[in-house]
């Protein structure tokens, strides 16, 4: 009877009895390929609950690598006596606290977990209202109004606690005697995204003046229909934003007289190019170039050139 043949051979390392340090890794690495290569197969397949298996299979193995990476980190820490461990920030404690809170740990156990003292962990929640410079424990920038506050407290409880939606966020909130509608939490926790502009950058948008003619323009587009008009503004009924049934219109406004500097009449919607011929032209009739230009936020106005 001939022998089966395996479907793939694992190649060994030479020296495989010899070299044992090497061929735990070895071993640690093999299993990792196939591991993986399993896992990608269930991932792939049309079963769900399969991809549901292999997903709950791979967030078990991250958790006990975090783990892992975690006592190492900490065997390293362990060897230093406790007076001379680096000591944590101000905003680090704060953290430490608040995860002892999401975590409901006792001092014992939050002390244990960041190798410091029950007695240094007491010591910090009793000094949580200190303010000013010195202060033991502090926020990673400084919070002195109350929505700020608040948006800190949203994003805090959405890290901490990310099972919990805008809704449920809102509801603990109003057992605080903070009352947010579920959108405004959802609006505080997409601030991070899209960070607002700095305090001056504000700052220099509204210093930006007319205190007598030319100093200021503005410049926009527009559409004006013609007596075809745009009929009705959903497809299939829609018409096209050109000639015949508009025309496109460039205007530049003076701030301070509210005079009309020029206009230009096109078919279609303008290129960048077209606005900025536009413009040099209205600089050499007028013979006057503002000091600041307020424009849109267009295409046309926000290309390189545009600003050149």
């Amino acid at each position: 009877m001939r022998p089966l043949t395996p479907t793939f051979t694992t190649l060994l390392p030479r020296g495989w009895s010899r070299q044992v340090r090497a061929a735990v890794v070895q071993v640690i690495a093999l299993a990792q390929a196939s591991m993986t290569r399993a896992r990608g197969w269930a991932a792939d397949s049309l079963n769900p609950s399969l991809r549901r298996r292999a997903e709950a299979d791979r967030l078990q193995q991250e958790v006990r690598l975090l783990r892992e990476e975690i006592r190492i980190k900490d065997v390293r820490m362990q060897v230093l006596e406790p007076q001379k461990r680096p000591h944590y920030p101000p905003t680090e404690r704060l953290a430490i606290l608040e995860l002892r809170a999401a975590r409901d740990w006792s001092l014992a156990q939050t002390a244990r977990t960041f190798l410091v003292t029950p007695l240094t962990i007491a010591s910090w929640t009793a000094r949580l209202d200190e303010e000013g410079c010195d202060a033991l424990v502090r926020l990673p920038e400084p919070v002195n109004r109350f929505p700020e506050f608040v948006g800190y407290l949203v994003k805090r409880l959405k890290v901490l606690c990310p099972a919990m939606g805008r809704v449920k966020i809102a509801q603990v909130l109003a057992r605080a005697g903070l009352h947010l509608a579920p959108t405004t939490v959802r609006r505080m926790m997409r601030e991070d995204r899209c960070p607002r502009p700095s305090a001056t950058a504000r700052l220099v948008a509204r210093t930006i003046t007319a205190k007598k003619p030319n100093d200021l323009w503005h410049v926009d587009l527009t559409t004006v229909p013609t007596a075809l008009g745009f009929w009705i503004p959903w497809l299939p009924f829609a018409l096209p934003p050109v000639w015949p049934f508009c025309w496109w219109v460039a205007i530049a406004i003076d701030h301070c007289s509210r005079r009309a500097m020029a206009f230009e009449v096109f078919r279609s919607q303008p290129t960048s190019v077209a606005v900025r011929r536009f413009l040099m032209r209205v600089f050499r009739e007028t013979g006057r170039q503002p000091r600041d230009l307020v424009t849109h936020q267009d295409w046309q106005f926000a290309a390189r050139d545009f600003r050149h």
